[in-house]
Formats: structure tokens, sequence, C-alpha cells
């Protein structure tokens, strides 16, 4: 279940940030750094 979340939120986030002029590329890239990045966070809490 933690795992979903982390993946749902990291999709939202890429969508915000990496959906402009980055494109398909850029959005990948923000995805996989707010997923790894969502791993400290659980960890923490």
């Amino acid at each position: 279940m933690e795992k979903l979340i982390r993946a749902v939120l990291a999709g939202i986030g890429a969508k915000k940030i990496g959906g402009g002029k980055c494109g398909c590329v850029g959005t990948v890239v923000v995805f996989i750094i707010l997923y790894w990045l969502l791993g400290y966070v659980f960890k923490v809490f």
C-alpha cells in the first residue's frame, strides 16, 4: 500500500512539474526523483 501511495503522489507531482516544456522524458525523470525522495519521507514517518 505504501508503494502505491508513493507512486500516485510521485505521478501527480511529475505531471505538475515535468509536464511543461521538458516533455515525456522530463516527466519520467521527475517521477523517478520524486518516487525516490518520497521513499525517505515514508521511512521517517
